[in-house]
């Protein structure tokens, strides 16, 4: 419990409004979207200024508070759970765009901006930020930065950090850290940018956010492909990839996902099937008539009983809302959802999803899949209930037989989820021990007090 002096002086750096220490109001900051257990912060703050947030930040390294920076809690890997008797910093107070600059195809903006409300903006001005997190209408830029967030547009045009020019972040001791800048070109000193991207908040806070904007494509065609078997599916995806295809999105949907979704947004998606394949192409007229022409083409000789292009923006528009939606469909259908971030090279994704409904019938357990089949990224999501002791523990052995899997495959824990405290424990799985004491030695240097997001992503 936080003193009575040192809320007084969050109250005198913050205002009154923006200090919540009723238990009331921090429950509402004690969880995110992953499935671990709820902590209370000691006190949640709201600032609402640079000058602000760099105070807060000083006042929690001089009294050694642990900090836990937040903005929509959207995240899945426990990221955003905050250290108990720590101070959750809130970032929907720094909710603006400061600059869209048509002529050199950037933005600066504050980290608590929504995802979905830059790019808008962006679009307003006829241009294009790519990455679209399937939370995008809620989450915010400090979030993807925090944890690398990738999303339906991945395959072709990358996942956050591949935008990210620039950053400017408190350290721990609430200084102004300078990284990156306004230009393509930038190689002046380390590249910090490159650091603080994806850490989770473990080695600063952000302030200040440069993004990379680009032109929009001049045309898209979108298409759906049904397929009577899943190993057909996947064998397309890595077929299309073979090809020297690169579609803007590359989407895989199971049949019981496809069903869920359908009862929940009313797609017009087909039941029956299997397994859909959400393509979409763009760029150039010619070369998206031409590569959309291939793909109907492999989709076909891979097994497609028929394939749905849309006829316009409207009916492509329904169908990627309707793939949006999968995560809130599943979660409907039983309490506990358990959203996993399977990752593996491309062409292993026919053995991946063999995998996964093997591992789904072992241990008697029901897995929706769906993902960025394109990048290699899928979703197995388990339906389960974690009051029920016995099938929980089914549900904890499938993870650990998931992630074994996936690495066996030369994939990753996470393709865009990050570490946090789930994963935390697998990470010597993947990397190394020097690779974990060598990033250990980089947080202890630039956070000697461990205050910044502590216990996440080092077990």
């Amino acid at each position: 419990m936080l003193s009575k002096t040192l809320l007084a002086e969050f109250q005198k750096i913050l205002g009154q409004e923006n200090v919540f220490s009723d238990q009331a109001d921090l429950v509402t900051y004690s969880y995110d979207a992953a499935v671990l257990d709820q902590v209370l912060p000691a006190i949640a703050v709201r600032p609402t200024s640079s000058e602000t947030l760099g105070r807060t930040v000083a006042l929690c390294h001089a009294n050694g508070l642990p900090v836990t920076v937040r903005g929509a809690g959207t995240n899945l890997s426990g990221g955003t759970i905050p250290v108990e008797n720590g101070v959750a910093i809130i970032t929907n107070g720094l909710n603006a765009i400061l600059e869209i600059n048509a002529r050199d195809l950037y933005a600066v903006v504050q980290p608590g901006v929504v995802t979905a409300t830059l790019a808008a903006a962006a679009a307003q001005r006829g241009l294009f930020y790519p990455p679209d997190p399937g939370s995008q209408a809620v989450s915010t830029l400090g979030g993807n930065v925090a944890e690398n967030a990738g999303g339906l547009r991945g395959l072709k045009y990358g996942v956050t950090r591949d935008y990210v020019m620039g950053l400017k972040f408190f350290d721990v001791n609430g200084e102004t850290v300078i990284s990156g800048s306004r230009t393509v070109k930038c190689a002046t000193g380390y590249n910090l940018t490159g650091l603080m991207v994806g850490s989770e908040g473990t080695l600063g806070v952000f302030d200040e956010i440069i993004l990379k904007l680009i032109p929009p494509p001049a045309h898209q065609k979108a298409m759906v492909a049904v397929f009577d078997e899943m190993q057909s599916a996947s064998e397309t995806v890595a077929e299309i990839i073979a090809a020297r295809i690169v579609p803007a999105t590359l989407e895989f949907m199971d049949n019981f996902t496809i069903r869920a979704v359908e009862d929940y947004s009313r797609a017009g998606l087909p039941v029956d099937a299997r397994a859909l394949l959400l393509i979409e192409v763009d760029g150039h007229r010619a070369q998206v008539e031409e590569e959309a022409a291939k793909i109907e083409s492999i989709c076909r000789r891979k097994g497609a009983g028929s394939i749905q292009v849309a006829r316009n923006a409207a009916e492509r528009d329904k169908v990627w809302e309707a793939r949006r939606t999968a995560l809130s469909a599943l979660a409907k259908l039983k309490p506990t959802l358990v959203l996993e971030d399977a990752t593996v090279p491309r062409s292993k994704i026919p053995e991946m999803v063999g995998a996964l409904e093997e591992i789904a019938a072992r241990h008697t357990l029901t897995i929706g899949t769906f993902g960025h089949a394109g990048d290699g990224n899928l979703h197995p999501t388990i339906l389960t209930d974690k009051r029920d002791q016995h099938e929980w523990e089914r549900v904890e052995t499938a993870i650990d037989e998931i992630f074994d899997r996936a690495l066996a495959l030369g994939g990753t824990l996470s393709g865009e989820h990050g570490t946090g405290i789930a994963k935390s424990r697998y990470l010597k799985k993947e990397t190394s021990r020097a690779t974990i004491a060598y990033s250990k030695r980089v947080k202890a240097a630039l956070d000697p007090k461990n205050i910044l997001n502590p216990g996440k992503i080092f077990a």
